[in-house]
């Protein structure tokens, strides 16, 4: 494709006002294109999913936010005259391309059909690929990855891991991997002072965060496992857990009452909305990723945005994007006496300034444009 040359694009996947990573990053990715000078069209759901199988309170942002597209709500993931309905919808777009954003093999049935509906019309099918395989895997999951994937003429993946992923699925069309974009949707950073002051958290002591919705890959469990060598350390380390539990949070709770950790941790275990996010970055020193599992985080990229160094987990893509020393330090899964080292050394030999001028540097390399390029590479 000729730079300049705009192109018709579909974009398909959850958009405001369904809220989380994958609709974050929509948006980003609309952005990015529409700036490049191509004509996008968004299509969401009408129903993301049924409310009995959706562990959080709501799918919905609460906030009210301008966003700069006219959505196209049509896509009842277990509806199938939804999905017909939507392909047509699609045809008479004439798209040059489609691009799904696909992460859990629940979609793979209506992602599907409406792709083979589109290419019996000679419409181009890209899959952007944020997991081939889930985290907490189900059965049946590779047969509906398959069912979908093998849909597609082109795919892009953001990490070494989910390029292993869909070998062991079999996707042979042909793949460009590209990082993980930085966000920059939430703001920019405010000073550490003001934001420790709207969240109650005091000034001048060491603040880790782990910050995302809470599943049991994330490894929280790992990380209050790890914090009371922490604090025997760092004896005013304050840890802030930030997001919405989709498991039972009491086991969270009564760790640290049993541990008597419970002034070392402070816990906001409900949604955090776009225009708040800003503040948990600015005020924490260190983001913390103790996943026991992971393919590439979004939560990662945030931490860039906000030039936050990060300890993560070598797992997935996490290492990938966080070189170890560089821009923050890299630990073994499922070991809280490593990561319990890792904190509080980050604090004890005063890594921060370091490190952040690795991720200042590192971030250079995820750029929104470097996702476009290889969406237009396809078309």
């Amino acid at each position: 494709m000729e730079k300049g040359e705009g192109k018709r694009i579909v974009l398909i996947g959850p958009a405001y006002p369904y809220r989380g990573g994958i609709a974050h990053f929509l948006e980003s990715t609309h952005h990015a294109l529409v700036k490049r000078g191509h004509s996008v069209t968004v299509v969401t759901f009408s129903r993301q999913y049924p409310s009995l199988l959706f562990p959080g309170k709501t799918q919905f942002e609460e906030e009210q936010r301008a966003v700069h597209w006219s959505d196209n709500r049509l896509i009842d993931s277990i509806n199938p005259l939804s999905w017909y309905n939507s392909a047509r919808f699609i045809i008479d777009q004439k798209p040059d391309v489609v691009l799904f954003n696909y992460w859990l093999p629940f979609f793979g049935p209506a992602y599907g059909v409406i792709a083979r509906q589109l290419k019996k019309k000679g419409i181009s099918v890209l899959g952007l690929v944020h997991n081939a395989i889930p985290h907490e895997p189900r059965p049946g999951d590779t047969v509906l990855s398959r069912f979908f994937l093998r849909q597609c003429q082109g795919v892009i993946l953001m990490s070494e891991s989910v390029e292993r992923d869909l070998a062991h699925l079999g996707i042979k069309s042909p793949q460009k991997r590209v990082g993980h974009p930085v966000y920059s949707l939430f703001g920019e950073p405010v000073p550490r002072a003001e934001a420790r002051r709207h969240l109650g958290i005091p000034q001048g002591i060491p603040v880790a965060l782990f910050f995302g919705f809470i599943r049991r890959y994330k490894g929280l469990h790992v990380l209050l496992d790890s914090l009371p060598e922490v604090i025997a350390r760092q004896p005013e380390i304050r840890l802030v857990v930030a997001g919405e539990s989709y498991e039972d949070a009491s086991v969270y709770v009564d760790q640290i009452k049993r541990e008597q950790m419970t002034d070392h941790v402070d816990l906001h275990i409900d949604y955090i909305p776009v225009d708040r996010v800003k503040l948990y970055f600015s005020a924490a020193n260190v983001v913390v990723q103790p996943y026991v599992s992971a393919t590439q985080s979004g939560v990662a990229q945030i931490a860039y945005h906000f030039d936050r160094p990060l300890i993560v987990t070598d797992v997935g893509g996490l290492a990938e994007f966080v070189p170890h020393e560089v821009a923050g330090l890299v630990v073994p899964p499922n070991d809280a006496k490593a990561l319990a080292d890792s904190v509080s050394r980050f604090f004890s030999d005063s890594l921060e300034s370091k490190l952040i001028e690795g991720v200042q540097k590192e971030k250079k390399k995820y750029s929104w444009d470097r996702l476009c390029e290889a969406v237009e590479q396809f078309i």
